[in-house]
């Protein structure tokens, strides 16, 4: 998200969470200032991949970020180093047919929360949702966000998804009118019938 109007227009739903994609790779981009409105406890969220800790952090003084998600191949050691500086971390994993956990543990001490998202072509925002039932081997201690192409239609699948474990949805592309700029009137429907 980019524009000032748009931003406080989700603000207004009160998400938990904001994200800002700081991969230059992203048409998602966030090329500008953040607007000086009051985000209140939604925690502002800055996305990367495979970035260098000295960037991450001068980006994270920079936009006041609350939480850093980590989309690349990030090593259980740059998680730790970001987390000593006291940040929270999101440590994205994506899933394809199948998937191992057992690359998970490694970052079990250096995570606050896991994200299971889709694998493909794009580290993020490919818009495809993956098998949830591969989750049903997932055991370890750490919450996981589940993310991957949810949208309107994934509603009901959503309310009878049951993990003890699952702390949450990520949604993106399926709530976006273009890159960047979301459809607020479908959030604000997706977030009243979640929260019922």
């Amino acid at each position: 998200m980019r524009e000032s109007e748009n931003i406080a227009g989700l603000l207004a739903l009160q998400p938990d969470y904001i994200g800002f994609i700081f991969y230059p790779g992203s048409k998602r981009y966030m090329d500008r200032e953040l607007p000086d409105i009051d985000f209140g406890k939604t925690l502002k969220t800055g996305v990367f991949v495979n970035e260098t800790i000295e960037n991450v952090l001068n980006t994270t003084k920079k936009y006041q970020l609350d939480v850093l998600q980590l989309h690349g191949s990030e090593s259980p050691r740059y998680c730790q180093t970001l987390k000593e500086k006291s940040y929270l971390i999101i440590k994205v994993f994506s899933v394809g047919n199948k998937f191992d956990f057992k690359q998970c543990h490694p970052y079990e001490d250096v995570t606050d929360l896991f994200l299971f998202d889709t694998k493909g072509k794009l580290p993020g925002g490919n818009g495809q949702v993956f098998n949830w039932d591969i989750l049903a081997g997932y055991d370890l201690k750490i919450p996981f966000l589940l993310s991957g192409g949810i949208g309107l239609e994934h509603l009901s699948n959503i309310k009878s998804f049951e993990h003890p474990k699952l702390a949450g949805v990520d949604v993106n592309s399926e709530f976006e009118i273009r890159p960047g700029y979301k459809n607020i009137n479908k959030l604000k429907t997706f977030f009243h019938e979640i929260r019922s």
